[in-house]
């Protein structure tokens, strides 16, 4: 499993070229810092971002720079080392990178279309996906994530958890649709420990569309 995470992280993060080899950088934001207001203060919003994602973004070229040297020297143990690395700062820059765009200022409501009829054949309807996935992201041990997926074997809609910053695709099979951060820097300067009111409140600002979009590029 670890080494099936990180082989599918090396293709799943977003790339830009920079000197002599391939190094990942922080994306930009698609709104302001202050946008997500009332929902996500832009004090959250800025030091998740600009401090949190971006730290992930750096260890995780640093982990990069050790794993190519690791390899020039055929020094396996170092390599297998680094995988715990690769997992969760890789995990954290995907992870943070499709969050961003699941949000919208213009977010909130419900989906249409096909999402919504697959929503309804999975779960029955949008109120019942809408609270199994909030239990479930509630219920989460410590810090992690809650996602809608999508399984291509069985073309259906999955809820699922994840610890930490692992990534639904690499660790679960399930192409990620919408997710949401329990991580405490996520939420804590605002909603404190009340963790369910923080969940409850981000489905005002789901970005359907984006999720959407992700749904139906899975299905292809």
């Amino acid at each position: 499993m670890l080494s099936a995470a990180v082989n599918s992280l090396k293709h799943a993060v977003p790339r830009c070229a920079v000197s002599s080899r391939l190094k990942h950088t922080l994306p930009d934001l698609p709104y302001d810092y202050n946008a997500l207001e009332p929902t996500i203060s832009a004090d959250i919003m800025q030091l998740h971002h600009s401090k949190h994602h971006a730290t992930y973004v750096n260890n995780l070229n640093v982990a990069e720079e050790k794993l190519a040297e690791a390899r020039a020297t055929g020094d396996v143990s170092t390599e297998i080392a680094l995988g715990s690395a690769l997992i969760f700062n890789g995990g954290g820059h995907i992870n943070h990178s499709i969050f961003w765009q699941n949000l919208s200022p213009n977010g909130g409501g419900e989906p249409t279309g096909e999402l919504m009829s697959a929503i309804q054949r999975d779960f029955g309807s949008f109120e019942n996906m809408k609270k199994t996935l909030s239990a479930s992201t509630v219920a989460v041990q410590g810090s992690g994530w809650g996602w809608l997926g999508y399984n291509k074997a069985a073309g259906k809609l999955q809820i699922a958890t994840c610890a930490n910053q692992d990534p639904l695709e690499a660790t679960k099979g399930l192409v990620p649709m919408f997710g949401i951060d329990v991580w405490e820097h996520a939420y804590y300067l605002q909603y404190k420990n009340v963790r369910p009111d923080y969940v409850n409140a981000i489905w005002n600002v789901a970005n359907w569309a984006d999720i959407t979009e992700r749904f139906n590029k899975a299905r292809q």
